[in-house]
């Protein structure tokens, strides 16, 4: 994917986040260290139809830029829904459920801080 939609593609993603007040969210520059994306934005959701209504956004807004998701997983339960939006993987899920898998040190291992940045 060019650049440029890329980076609209963030804005968007950080929009529709912060339009339904998704919790403690995170963006990881995760290039040179996987080719499954550029970005990994980790999210709370207070509740799983929370969880629900903040993937159902961000695709929404995913698709105003043009970007089709390549795949929307565990919807059902709205536990943890992943959105696959090709260069950007977003991760809406429960506190309990984030804490228990813990992307963010997953992704963040090694002290090297400055690639995890909050959108805040």
């Amino acid at each position: 994917m060019p650049t440029d939609i890329v980076e609209r593609l963030r804005g968007e993603v950080k929009r529709a986040l912060e339009e339904l007040k998704a919790k403690d969210v995170v963006e990881i520059d995760v290039r040179g260290r996987t080719s499954i994306a550029d970005y990994i934005v980790v999210a709370s959701g207070t509740s799983t139809r929370h969880v629900k209504s903040v993937a159902d956004e961000v695709v929404k807004y995913a698709k105003k830029t043009g970007v089709m998701p390549l795949g929307v997983e565990g919807q059902r339960e709205a536990e943890w829904v992943l959105v696959d939006l090709g260069d950007i993987v977003v991760h809406v899920m429960l506190p309990r459920v984030r804490e228990f898998y813990g992307l963010e040190r997953l992704w963040t291992v090694g002290g090297e801080d400055e690639r995890e940045a909050a959108f805040g």
